[in-house]
């Protein structure tokens, strides 16, 4: 059983998951800043991304303003996986550089435990409401189950809700969802009080998705992510203490109005 990123990212570095990291060139690295505010929402979303790309795959991973400077990228194209993955790059470059990896030697388009979920053609509340119906279909949610969101998306709330679930927000960066519903900054505070948790992948770029996954293992809770944010990486602990994923490689949904994919994984309980 993997227990946290560092041990993952050492048996990536050991050859434990395939060919060594050394013989992969990142040839392209790309800082995204990017912001959308859906029809009839009060919040404008500022989305920062590192991209690393490796042969076919792209590695993504997101973070906060400033945390990163688009200078990086001068000095990143020509590296190997390995240097990245050893090296003291800030922890949303290494992220990106395990996600390249992980993609790069099983593509999400090619494992045969993937279900291909096609998002439609259209505006982007049309298909952002599409994408998170998707992810709460991984969702065990029955009337009055506590639902833990750990990183907060308004259709997602709302998909949540029309199950009948109660759905406890946690967000760094907002105070209340569209609904109203408070949200808190203490991500402990509502897994502890949920019946089922789902976060995004950005817990792997702010350092808590150790925290996150060892506190739902200690209470026997399922775990799904939905990630752009290190989707690969994700995967990897899908017999670990995560039960469900929405890996949505890029390029993102957001960043186009014509047909996409995102790929759904369980596992047991």
């Amino acid at each position: 059983m993997t227990a946290s990123v560092a041990e993952l990212t050492a048996c990536v570095l050991d050859g434990s998951y395939g060919p060594s990291p050394a013989d992969f060139d990142i040839t392209s690295a790309f800082w995204l800043h990017h912001t959308t505010r859906l029809p009839g929402a009060e919040v404008t979303y500022r989305n920062y991304y590192v991209l690393l790309r490796v042969g076919e795959v792209f590695g993504a991973c997101s973070f906060e303003a400033d945390e990163l400077e688009p200078s990086f990228c001068a000095d990143t194209s020509g590296r190997t996986l390995a240097d990245v993955l050893s090296s003291d790059d800030p922890l949303p470059v290494r992220i990106a550089a395990l996600d390249a990896y992980l993609a790069a030697v099983e593509p999400h388009h090619e494992s045969p435990y993937a279900e291909e979920i096609v998002l439609p053609a259209g505006t982007p509340d049309v298909r952002a409401r599409a994408r998170d119906a998707a992810v709460a279909g991984l969702l065990e949610v029955a009337e009055g189950t506590k639902v833990a969101l750990i990183g907060v998306v308004n259709p997602l709330v709302d998909a949540i809700t029309a199950r009948g679930g109660t759905c406890l927000p946690c967000d760094f960066n907002l105070r209340r969802t569209a609904s109203g519903l408070p949200v808190t900054r203490d991500m402990t505070e509502v897994i502890d009080a949920a019946d089922t948790v789902v976060a995004t992948g950005m817990t792997l770029s702010n350092g808590s998705f150790d925290i996150l996954l060892s506190r739902c293992r200690e209470q026997s809770k399922p775990l799904a992510i939905y990630a752009q944010t290190g989707s690969a990486v994700a995967r990897a602990f899908l017999p670990s203490g995560v039960t469900a994923l929405s890996a949505e490689p890029f390029p993102f949904s957001q960043f186009s109005s014509r047909p996409s994919s995102l790929y759904r994984y369980r596992t047991a309980t």
